[in-house]
């Protein structure tokens, strides 16, 4: 029990890290306009209704990398790649997004927002999956 939940904690805060890392790499290759400040809500309506398509593939790729390597080192700690570890990874960030959503929801197109509930959790079990595979060393618990 003690691992799944140290495996979920570092899991989510590798994802949010990642999250923060790919955002930044589309910021740089799509930089939002001068005079706008994302920490602003009514800011981040408009920025969003701004932003081509490929920039919103970046924050959807971050969410579903994210979960991914968070899930992957979530079932890693907890050993054999223990999906319920890997699960609570996503069960928060899709949570974190729901909120972000709501705050940010009309300026954002619903594929966005299907694709931020849907795709993080596959991506966190299949990460789950590849740290069964790398992590099992044939031992029995």
């Amino acid at each position: 029990m003690g691992r799944t939940i140290l495996g979920a904690v570092v899991g989510l805060v590798l994802a949010v890290i990642t999250i923060m890392l790919v955002e930044f790499a589309g910021q740089q290759i799509y930089p939002p306009p001068a005079g706008l400040d994302p920490r602003v809500a009514e800011d981040m309506a408009k920025l969003v209704g701004m932003l081509p398509t490929g920039a919103l593939l970046f924050v959807v790729a971050a969410w579903v990398i994210g979960a991914f390597d968070g899930g992957f080192v979530a079932a890693l700690i907890a050993r054999k790649g223990h999906p319920r570890a890997a699960a609570i990874v996503p069960a928060l960030m899709v949570m974190a997004g729901v909120a972000g959503m709501i705050v940010v929801m009309p300026a954002h197109p619903k594929w966005m927002g299907v694709a931020g509930l849907l795709l993080p959790i596959p991506a966190a079990l299949a990460g789950a999956w590849l740290a069964g595979k790398a992590g099992y060393r044939g031992e029995t618990r």
